[in-house]
């Protein structure tokens, strides 16, 4: 990433395109729900939670140490962050703005305490029980979807349960009611202590950290931490206690032992698929201290 590379003018209109037409596969139905007034208990979480515009996501950059040839490239002057050069319009990393370097630096506290950590897979899921633990119907979260075992069972299973949320962002929503019976206490403070790379939530967090990296990220990065975000978000509701067979998802019933050990198997494997996207954001925001003018 140090080296600064020249790329011609419909190579990177290439990969232009082909980024706006991947990210279409989830922003397009998302603009047809909005329309419609239509909400999606799975897929509105990467939209509402995550605060980034789909219009954006779908926006292409090249990142940092790419130079775009091509009187095309003019056009990104009207973007923060980019200045011409002799060769063509790149990005200004060598006086990142404060509030950049401070997001950079966060960003990489974070992802390298998780990066060096054993996945753990022995949460199960249960958080989202959590957060409707002990709730009057009209309370529930996504109260237009029925919960699959009703109020009284899916009560019983997070009492049955060890319950072992380490990620502060789950924790917040919780019931009152849940908050006593799981493990760990997270705060936003005890986060760089208790992130592990197993969490769902964790994996889905990349999305979110390479996102407030914009416009210093390269977006084939970002769409690829969407794509991870997207499938870990799948995995999350088909074991959460909602029935959403009419949304076509089959259920991951954790309070089966079978269950349990399939959404483990499922975390295993999204840990391993987050790994190399995490290395590389951590090298992106290590790029990205060591270029700029900016104090540290």
């Amino acid at each position: 990433m140090s080296d600064t590379h020249l790329l011609p003018e419909h190579e990177w209109q290439a990969r232009q395109d082909a980024h706006e037409r991947r990210m279409r596969t989830w922003t397009e139905p998302h603009r047809r729900r909005r329309s419609r007034g239509e909400k999606h208990p799975v897929m509105d979480f990467l939209f509402t939670y995550y605060s980034f515009a789909p219009a954006r996501l779908e926006r292409w950059q090249p990142g940092p140490g790419v130079t775009l040839a091509g009187p095309a490239a003019r056009r990104f002057l009207d973007r923060p962050g980019y200045r011409e050069t002799d060769d063509g319009v790149t990005l200004d990393t060598t006086a990142l703005p404060d509030r950049v370097v401070r997001t950079v630096r966060q960003t990489l506290t974070l992802l390298e305490a998780v990066h060096g950590r054993r996945a753990r897979v022995d949460c199960f899921g249960l958080h989202e029980w959590a957060m409707v633990y002990r709730t009057e119907p009209e309370q529930v979260r996504h109260a237009q979807v029925p919960l699959r075992l009703g109020h009284a069972r899916t009560d019983e299973v997070v009492e049955s349960l060890d319950v072992r949320c380490s990620h502060f962002d789950a924790f917040r929503f919780f019931t009152p009611e849940a908050r006593p019976l799981n493990r760990f206490s997270p705060t936003r403070q005890t986060q760089p202590e208790l992130d592990q790379p197993g969490c769902l939530h964790v994996g889905m967090d990349l999305y979110k950290h390479a996102y407030k990296l914009d416009p210093f990220v390269p977006s084939e990065l970002l769409g690829d931490c969407f794509a991870l975000a997207a499938d870990i978000r799948e995995l999350d509701m088909r074991a959460s206690p909602y029935d959403l067979s009419s949304y076509g998802y089959s259920p991951v019933p954790i309070e089966t032992p079978e269950g349990r050990a399939a959404y483990a198997r499922a975390q295993a494997e999204f840990a391993r698929r987050a790994a190399p996207l995490r290395q590389r954001l951590i090298e992106l925001c290590r790029f990205l201290l060591t270029t700029t003018s900016t104090p540290r």
